[in-house]
């Protein structure tokens, strides 16, 4: 991988990681025209989602403070519960990550069909979110689960995890003002956890990338996902989403075209 692919792939990772659009899906499809082999992009990987980690605190670090404070006076205030909430709807992701590692990494690797058929699955999502009555409920505990089993399916690739939790919680009725806060902060740990973990497993076989190609694509993913959180947050708020379902509809039946 050269510094202009590195360029490339962490832009597509910063800004798919918060479009409804599958960062993974994505990420599958470039890697394939770009040819490159899965075991030569891990440490790449995982500081792209270091990169998009840091994006989101960097965004919502006003409002990550506000919860801790709360959370710290020990009591059953409202950040308590909110945090309760995104504890909650980590719950499916954990599951699923424990028990089914080994079959969902089998799903990548250039399988584009798959991603393809997927990318429809998340147009059909978002359609079912924009066309969603909205009841303005405040995010409940069933709710909290609820979404979160959506993000438990977007380890699929070419399903949006954006895109599954927020039309997850529209047809549920949830504040879209809400949603998209409560969609980019439950995915936080589950993140941290899986680089951790990858980390940890793949350290002695040492980074296959170089250091220059790594820290492009670090500030790459950066930049590019700290500007895609930002729109997708004003993006929900205006119900502008249904753009992004005929998006992920092409892009599904192009990656089919290919595969």
């Amino acid at each position: 991988m050269n510094i202009a692919e590195a360029l490339i792939l962490g832009i597509i990772q910063g800004l798919t990681e918060f479009l409804p659009v599958s960062s993974s899906g994505h990420l599958e499809i470039a890697g394939a025209l770009f040819g490159l082999k899965p075991e030569e992009s891990f440490s790449f990987t995982v500081a792209v989602h270091g990169a998009t980690v840091l994006a989101t605190l960097t965004v919502f670090w006003p409002e990550i403070t506000a919860l801790l404070k709360g959370f710290f006076r020990f009591r059953l205030n409202d950040e308590t519960k909110y945090i309760i909430k995104i504890l909650i709807s980590m719950i499916p992701v954990g599951i699923a990550g424990f028990l089914l590692k080994e079959p969902v990494e089998s799903l990548f690797g250039g399988r584009l069909l798959l991603v393809g058929l997927m990318l429809i699955v998340t147009s059909v999502l978002l359609l079912a979110g924009h066309f969603a009555k909205n009841r303005n409920r405040n995010i409940g505990f069933l709710d909290a689960l609820i979404i979160g089993i959506a993000q438990a399916i977007a380890v699929i690739p070419g399903i949006s995890r954006s895109g599954a939790t927020i039309s997850t919680g529209l047809m549920l009725g949830n504040k879209k003002e809400e949603l998209a806060k409560f969609s980019f902060l439950m995915v936080l740990l589950p993140v941290i956890g899986a680089n951790v973990v990858e980390l940890t497993g793949e350290m002695q076989a040492g980074p296959a990338s170089g250091t220059w190609t790594i820290l492009a694509g670090f500030l790459a993913a950066f930049v590019s996902g700290f500007l895609a959180c930002r729109w997708m947050i004003s993006l929900v708020k205006r119900s502008r989403m249904i753009w992004f379902a005929v998006y992920c509809a092409v892009a599904g039946i192009i990656s089919m075209v290919i595969a």
